[in-house]
């Protein structure tokens, strides 16, 4: 079988299949009676494709534009978020009060609202690997539960949401919006954070696909920099233990570490927004490349194993929800175009989940 006949097989096995997850999920959602799906070995196929990068970059985003332009534009992204029950307004652990909403619900709900109001052509995405089902896990003994969502549009590639819910234990807001590679820009990550409502770490940035900023389409940190120098609380560096900050950062990345709340309203959410828009901005701004597209898929498929073989978060994953789920969320979902360890990755401690920036172990986020 050939890439052609690949793709064609596997678009429509995902298209059939994947609602936001898998068929039974789908059927229940839109009034259907749950069915067995009869396409189990196509679904291998898929399987291949991720785990063994049976398929080069271009071809993947072939297929993620076949998708795309395939998928019912009546089942919107509304729905995919209505179908897990978000925005939540409760936690998953009693002791969360009730009175209180998630800390980092209102960039969820804000980031939603924007992509509806400002993105062309908004589809919402599978979220399987084809065999797995990654839009929602939980863990009700610990208390922990995790959702995520995937669009796409005509300005981005891919754009992936996470919230990881575990009460006032832990509160996570992750985002990741990678530009369709006809436009050579950097990558827009979100990373928001909170240990028992006592110590915080929040990330945002335009991580550069090159090592110099002028191989970009165009330069963006001068945009930048006069929105970072409005908030004291944001200019903060981050260690090196994870991470090169040379490599996928740039200068003007919202970094911070801190323990009073009342930053997350007052500085924190005015310039993430002013981030997301800038960033669709940019896009905007510059004219598609089509001849680039091999260049830029490279680099964000070189973002993506960089970003996946340093993410500690997977001891955080494997202990709430399995070393199997960890492994293929990590590789299939959230950083879906890297290349798997050829080796068994060793256990890692339990860590907070920072799957585009610094990766902290839980209490350890500390000035």
């Amino acid at each position: 079988m050939n890439t052609c006949q690949i793709l064609f097989v596997t678009a429509n096995v995902i298209v059939t299949e994947a609602y936001v997850g898998s068929f039974s999920r789908k059927s229940a959602f839109l009034g259907q009676p749950a069915a067995s799906p009869t396409f189990v070995s196509s679904t291998e196929i898929m399987r291949m494709d991720t785990e063994k990068d049976f398929i080069d970059a271009k071809a993947r985003y072939n297929l993620d534009q076949l998708l795309h332009d395939s998928y019912p534009p009546s089942i919107s992204i509304s729905h995919a978020e209505a179908a897990q029950g978000m925005p939540w307004k409760s936690s998953i652990d009693p002791k969360y009060p009730e009175e209180e909403d998630l800390l980092y619900m209102p960039f969820w709900e804000w980031h939603m609202s924007f992509m509806k109001e400002n993105l062309t052509n908004l589809r919402v995405m599978p979220c399987t690997n084809g065999k797995t089902d990654f839009s929602y896990n939980e863990n009700i003994q610990k208390k922990a539960r995790i959702v995520s969502l995937c669009a796409s549009s005509s300005e981005y590639r891919k754009i992936r949401m996470t919230y990881y819910d575990a009460g006032e234990n832990t509160q996570v807001y992750n985002a990741v919006f990678y530009p369709d590679p006809k436009y050579n820009l950097p990558v827009l990550g979100i990373d928001l954070l909170a240990f028992n409502r006592k110590k915080y770490l929040a990330i945002v940035d335009f991580q550069p696909l090159h090592e110099n900023e002028e191989d970009h389409a165009t330069t963006f940190e001068h945009r930048l920099q006069p929105i970072k120098e409005q908030y004291e609380n944001l200019k903060g560096r981050m260690s090196s233990k994870f991470y090169d900050e040379t490599q996928f950062f740039s200068q003007q990345m919202l970094f911070s570490r801190f323990e009073d709340e009342s930053i997350i309203s007052n500085e924190l959410f005015p310039a993430f927004q002013s981030y997301v828009q800038t960033h669709l901005d940019l896009i905007r701004e510059v004219d598609p490349v089509e001849a680039d597209l091999d260049m830029v898929l490279k680099r964000q498929k070189a973002y993506d194993t960089y970003s996946a073989e340093r993410d500690p978060a997977t001891g955080l994953f494997t202990a709430m929800f399995g070393a199997e789920w960890a492994m293929d969320f990590v590789h299939d979902f959230l950083f879906s175009m890297s290349e798997r360890p050829t080796t068994t990755r060793s256990s890692l401690p339990q860590r907070t989940q920072t799957s585009i920036g610094v990766k902290e172990p839980v209490g350890a986020a500390r000035p």
